[in-house]
């Protein structure tokens, strides 16, 4: 397969940091600048997808002033 075939293909992934439960009506009383707090540590694995799919587990890394993605393990398709 070309390489231009392959530039041209669009994947949307997401990292999740971690998640939250709250009443909805607290989440409708928070304003701009409002901190959510999340159950997992900071050392906890976040969550990969690609195109919504659990793809990998992987750790945040800080370098400067970047934020970057570490990817630990990979998930097996099913």
């Amino acid at each position: 397969m070309p390489a231009k075939a392959i530039d041209s293909v669009k994947i949307e992934v997401s990292v999740v940091l971690g998640q939250a439960t709250m009443p909805i009506h607290q989440l409708l009383k928070m304003g701009r600048g409002a901190v959510i707090e999340l159950e997992p540590l900071q050392t906890d694995p976040v969550l990969i997808f690609a195109n919504k799919r659990l793809v990998a587990r992987g750790e945040i890394m800080i370098q400067g002033e970047t934020i970057a993605v570490s990817i630990r393990d990979l998930i097996q398709a099913q």
